[in-house]
């Protein structure tokens, strides 16, 4: 066992709280609806990124390269300064959704790196110019472009064309869990010496403007800093070298804000004017504050380095820098040997790179997530009553909602808040390196505090009324089944907790969105936001019912997940038994009404392009099949279960009924896969698609003029570039057209795109597919692959290929270039940046290059399970 290995066991024993501290800041907390107490629910014009570094926050803290304890009551984050700038470099720096021409977007360029689950060792880079940052540049430039033209980011400004920029590396390693090593390195990557200041930055969440006890930071001498908190206990930081102490406190300049009196003499921007204005009035000549910081003032040589090195520890040490490069280079080899044991067997060097990278954004994404709704609706005590109109605006339906927990984050930029089935996926990419983790992440979603009492899970903070597709019951099986496969253990309490209050969630889904009682379900836009003809988000234009493909095949899915389960839990307990009987007999229904046996519907499956399409119901009682050709049509490949002969024949009480429904309804059990024969080695396979349908849609899914691209599956058919879809409702023309980039329109927020880019956990979820096909089908059962290319490979050999066509987004090509770069030779050449990976959002359906949220690791991170 790994040195790692027994920190994490030692944690989720309860023996050592390893997690005690993480890299729980956010990189934005302005512009989040928590902070958000305004009449209009403009969350982006509320706190902007001028008014972040005065304005004290309620809810949770942001910082560069941060890491905070469990409850964010102590906060450490990393502030630069060129002798240039108008400002620190405290935060990132990014546009909101009304600034880019693409929506919301950081612009910065930093790299996740390193990080073992427990972060006893962990690594970034941010790179900071030597020149001015261009703030206003980069505003004005996106402000000027349209829909049709790229983003305009931090690379295509040339500040780093001749190398005058610096490598800023932050290391961080555990001693014990309260006592943490700090190294930063800085690296002149210019021809010339260059100034630079740096200010490792130590201060405490505003909780005291709510009643509690004030901490402070007290300055002992020595380089040695006091932090004393009532709640988290006394701390010290100490410094080495020759830095100066300079002292604040976390308290909102009002005077620059709202041109109103301080309440305190000296506010949270203090050191900013201290450092980058001369101010010395600004800090508190006593020492003494609720945030402080190290200056460290430095020219660094032409192509030399700054290290400095600090260390926070609830100890007090006579020699604090005593064996700290040992224990640094000592975590750092703990965290080599640990993934040693997780890399992929038979993976080149290339491929391990990627991987570790995947999981060190990941791991560093985690965030402290505090929201409690009631108390954001009511307002805090000893602050003003927030506007009336909150009481019946966003999240006002969610009043039970209370969260003050560690959550993986999709981007701790863009989207610095949860989603339910983005968290879904990181718990799946998560398992293999921290499966109690993951776990656990997975219970809170469904725990008291965050499900409704109605049963729906919360979409995300915008809107948690909205609907994600319900992937949670699939996360569920995947993480049990990661966590037996490496430990051995059969975490059934893990499985039934989740299970029981998954049953409330489906029972909202079949009450809530199931109007028609039919079998067919809406769901909404359903996380895939502008794939549709439609706004899926708003109602459909002049009246009607958009009965989904996605949204019906998303509840087959929910359905044979539930039953598998059940199932599993049927083994040991005979009361679940009955349980998957009842999934069962629910999937059969709906893949009735799919398959076109409805009554009053038209059905979901199109025999003439053997496709599945989304069906309008108009006012008027007529239909019309929208003849769209999107991932939607695929997603009902994802309803697939196989299990064994031997469990088979241990639930007689499901075999019995299923033999009587059989008799009963054999128009329904015709429409699903062999769930009664066993073939192959043995397996039986519940499925939507019987062997003749899933080679129709494969038949489009491998046509490289359809869905196949080099890096994967497109999200929309390729046949729509130069003859786009048109379909006209009361005289309205509402075109689709496939657009392998960034959205050409404000539809729908227009910063991600369904019409044509590349989205990895949809491509994950299709290559797990085949492979459950293939386990059932076998060897035996072939498919042309590419469509028209007369080769024939079977499902688990086109699995492989799609994923070798993922990886290859990441990996260097045959030109040495990774195709995620977009061509970007500075990226693709340059030894300081053709190594560090950026795991975006989405990806270009003809190039595989990275677009929208650039550090959205969380799904993207799915790429470190793929072989």
């Amino acid at each position: 066992m790994s040195a790692e290995q027994k920190r994490i066991e030692q944690h989720y024993s309860n023996q050592i709280n390893w997690l005690k501290w993480g890299p729980y800041l956010s990189e934005r907390q302005w512009g989040t609806v928590r902070e958000d107490y305004s009449a209009d629910g403009n969350s982006w014009d509320y706190v902007s990124h001028d008014a972040a570094r005065s304005k004290a926050y309620r809810w949770g803290e942001e910082g560069m390269a941060g890491l905070s304890d469990d409850k964010q009551l102590l906060c450490l984050g990393l502030a630069l300064w060129n002798g240039k700038d108008a400002i620190l470099k405290e935060r990132l720096f990014g546009l909101t959704n009304n600034e880019g021409n693409h929506g919301e977007d950081v612009k910065e360029l930093y790299y996740y790196l390193d990080s073992t689950p427990t972060h006893s060792y962990m690594k970034m880079l941010y790179k900071y110019p030597q020149q001015a940052f261009p703030y206003s540049w980069l505003a004005e430039e996106n402000r000027r472009r349209g829909k049709q033209e790229p983003e305009f980011e931090l690379i295509d400004t040339g500040t780093f064309d001749e190398d005058k920029y610096f490598d800023v590396f932050t290391e961080y390693a555990k001693q014990s869990e309260e006592d943490i090593l700090i190294q930063y390195t800085i690296y002149n990557r210019g021809s010339e010496d260059a100034p630079i200041h740096v200010l490792p930055q130590l201060w405490y969440r505003n909780t005291w403007f709510n009643g509690e006890a004030r901490p402070e930071i007290l300055f002992q001498g020595h380089n040695t800093m006091y932090l004393r908190c009532n709640q988290l206990g006394d701390y010290y930081c100490y410094a080495d070298g020759n830095p100066e102490a300079l002292f604040t406190d976390n308290e909102t300049n009002n005077e620059r804000l709202y041109q109103a009196a301080n309440e305190v003499p000296y506010v949270k921007d203090g050191i900013n004017n201290r450092v980058v204005n001369g101010d010395t009035a600004a800090v508190n000549p006593s020492h003494e504050g609720t945030k402080a910081a190290f200056w460290y003032q430095y020219t660094v040589p032409a192509k030399g380095k700054v290290v400095i090195r600090l260390r926070l520890s609830k100890m007090k040490k006579k020699t604090p820098f005593h064996g700290f490069d040992q224990m640094l280079a000592s975590r750092h080899a703990d965290a080599d040997k640990f993934y040693a044991t997780r890399h992929t067997a038979g993976s080149t060097d290339d491929e391990k790179l990627v991987q570790r990278q995947a999981w060190a954004g990941m791991l560093w994404s985690k965030q402290y997530y505090n929201y409690n709704i009631k108390r954001w609706l009511d307002g805090d005590a000893n602050e003003p009553v927030p506007p009336k109109e909150r009481r019946h605006g966003r999240n006002s339906h969610w009043k039970h909602f209370v969260a003050e927990d560690i959550l993986s984050m999709p981007d701790k930029w863009e989207y610095p808040w949860f989603a339910a089935w983005d968290l879904a996926f990181h718990c799946i990419a998560l398992a293999p390196v921290d499966a109690d983790f993951a776990k656990n992440q997975l219970r809170l979603l469904v725990s008291a505090n965050y499900i409704h009492p109605n049963g729906q899970l919360p979409a995300y903070e915008w809107d948690f009324s909205d609907v994600n597709p319900p992937v949670h019951a699939l996360a569920t099986w995947i993480v049990f089944n990661i966590d037996r496969k490496r430990t051995g253990k059969n975490d059934l309490v893990f499985l039934e907790e989740i299970f029981q209050k998954l049953l409330l969630n489906f029972t909202w889904w079949v009450n809530r969105k199931d109007s028609e009682g039919n079998n067919i379900f809406e769901g909404g836009f359903l996380g895939l936001d502008n794939i549709g003809v439609f706004n899926r988000s708003a109602p459909i234009p002049g009246g009607g019912l958009l009965e989904q493909a996605d949204g019906t095949s998303w509840m087959a899915m929910y359905s044979l997940n539930m039953m598998r389960i059940a199932m599993e839990l049927a083994l040991h307990n005979k009361a679940y038994e009955s349980m998957a009987v009842k999934f069962a007999e629910h999937f059969l229904y709906i893949a009735g009404s799919l398959a076109n046996l409805g009554e009053d519907s038209l059905g979901l499956w199109d025999d003439e392009d053997g496709f599945y399409y989304d069906v309008l119901r108009k006012p008027d009682c007529s239909w019309d099949r929208l003849r769209l050709r999107t991932l939607v049509g695929l997603i009902p490949m994802f309803a697939v279960i196989i299990f064994d002969e031997a469990k088979w024949q241990n639930l007689p009480g499901l075999t019995e009924r299923l033999d009587w429904f059989m008799n009963q309804r054999p128009d329904l059990v015709n429409l699903v896969s062999r769930w009664k024969d066993t073939k192959g080695t043995e397996t039986h396979l519940f499925s939507l698609l019987r062997g003749h349908r899933m080679k129709l849609l494969l038949r489009r899914m491998l046509d490289a003029n359809e869905f196949l691209s080099d890096y994967g599956i497109r999200s929309l058919s390729k046949v729509y570039e130069q003859t786009p879809y048109q379909y006209i409702l009361n005289g309205a023309d509402y075109s689709v057209k496939y657009t392998p980039a960034e959205s050409d329109s404000n539809m729908f927020g227009g910063n991600s795109n369904w019409r044509g880019p590349i989205w990895m956990p949809m491509n994950y979820l299709l290559v797990g597919a085949l492979h459950r096909f293939h386990e059932y089908y076998t060897d035996d059962f072939k498919v042309e692959y590419p469509t028209g290319s007369g080769q024939y490979l079977t499902l688990a050999e086109i699995a492989h290929a799609l994923s070798k066509r993922l990886k290859g987004i990441f990996l260097r090509n045959e030109k040495g270039e990774r195709p995620v770069f977009g061509g970007h030779p500075k990226f693709n050449q340059d030894e300081h940046f053709k190594d560090y990976i950026l795991f975006y959002e989405y990806f270009h359906g003809d190039t595989g290059k990275g677009l929208g949220a650039s550090h959205q690791t969380g799904w993207t991170g799915l790429v470190a399970l793929l072989k």
